[in-house]
């Protein structure tokens, strides 16, 4: 009998549990009327395939492993998807003008998160508004450019506030051709040089991606305008209920796995198998499981986990627009979105609900032979 009434509470939990919700709340019946447009779009068929690539950033890894022809494979692999769109975890440049105007509100996210066009929009003499009608206008032209239109291209990208595209540019220059003239001087290509020394996902994996493909374009789609959903910081209650937020056994077991994951592909050079492991739905749940959900969870009064997640959800909503935006306005049949490992689930969350959007699963790209 006592161990009758020791299951009491377990029973009573079990039983609360199946009467919630296990997941997203059901869309009421008026959300439901959007299943019109999944069918419509599901019937007509041709919906944009988009995967998305989750990656750790590749500033943090280990010099041994940051070599071109480790990430060859991956990239060879990636282009068999033939994507026509490529989006990457940079702002765009008006997002970056916005935070310098707003800057009281978003400290120095400008400061950390984008390059400063001052020299290139003096050297052309154009404002951003006028570089990015310029880029449009030239892009819509679809045709091969010459060496001094691709230049200028390089300059127009570093005014807008573009460098990845701007890089792409410099190297879709024959080297003969990647010198200073009237719209790119010195200065600017040193800029495009530093910025092509870096360790990123950007050197390594869209870049390379793009020229392979020959695209004249790489979309930021990133997004910090979410940062002021934590409405105000108290910093030492933050650093105290996070600390406590992000110790717990997900958090262990998945910096565990990645340690292993990464020792093995310094060891071997084998990248993908390390990208398998960063895009499995096990990193995911680890990924959630020891960050967003714990900060849901979190009980402090300070409601700072979910401050945390506010911040998070608001930022990966914006993203995925920002990528919904650019598919639709460029018409791209295939699109590939190379982010941070964590925000991979929250990508494929949200486009999962989008009526004329198909994703497309990357662990099969990265093991087709």
């Amino acid at each position: 009998m006592r161990k009758l009434f020791a299951l009491i509470p377990l029973l009573t939990s079990l039983a609360a549990l199946a009467q919630s919700p296990a997941g997203p709340s059901q869309p009421t019946a008026v959300a439901a009327a959007v299943d019109i447009a999944d069918q419509a779009a599901l019937q007509r068929g041709g919906r944009s395939q988009i995967a998305v690539l989750g990656t750790t950033h590749l500033r943090e890894a280990p010099e041994a492993l940051t070599r071109q022809a480790l990430f060859d494979p991956l990239v060879e692999r990636l282009a068999t998807f033939k994507p026509e769109l490529l989006a990457v975890e940079s702002i765009a440049g008006a997002q970056c003008d916005y935070l310098r105007a707003y800057e009281f509100a978003y400290d120095d996210a400008a400061k950390t998160y984008c390059t400063d066009p001052t020299a290139a929009r003096a050297l052309l003499k154009l404002d951003a508004v006028a570089a990015e009608r310029e880029v449009e206008q030239t892009l819509a032209a679809g045709r091969e450019f010459t060496p001094a239109e691709r230049r200028r291209l390089v300059a127009l990208f570093l005014a807008i506030g573009e460098p990845a595209s701007a890089s792409l540019q410099w190297r879709r220059l024959a080297p003969a051709e990647r010198v200073a003239d009237a719209n790119l001087s010195a200065e600017l290509i040193a800029q495009v040089e530093k910025r092509l020394a870096r360790r990123s996902e950007d050197t390594f994996i869209a870049i390379p991606l793009a020229l392979k493909l020959k695209l004249e374009r790489i979309y930021p789609v990133d997004d910090h305008t979410g940062d002021r959903a934590t409405g105000p910081i108290d910093e030492a209650a933050w650093a105290v209920n996070m600390k406590r937020v992000w110790s717990n056994p997900h958090a262990e077991t998945r910096h565990k796995l990645d340690k292993q994951a990464l020792d093995q592909a310094v060891a071997s050079g084998d990248v993908l198998a390390w990208y398998l492991w960063s895009n499995s739905a096990e990193a995911a749940r680890l990924a959630v499981g020891g960050d967003f959900g714990a900060a849901a969870g979190d009980t402090s009064p300070q409601r700072t986990g979910r401050a945390y997640l506010a911040y998070w959800e608001t930022r990966n909503l914006r993203m995925v627009a920002n990528i919904r935006e650019v598919v639709g306005r460029s018409k791209a049949q295939r699109a590939l979105a190379i982010v941070g490992a964590s925000h991979k689930p929250y990508y494929e969350r949200y486009l999962g609900v989008l009526s004329d959007v198909e994703l497309v699963g990357i662990e099969g790209l990265l093991m087709k032979k």
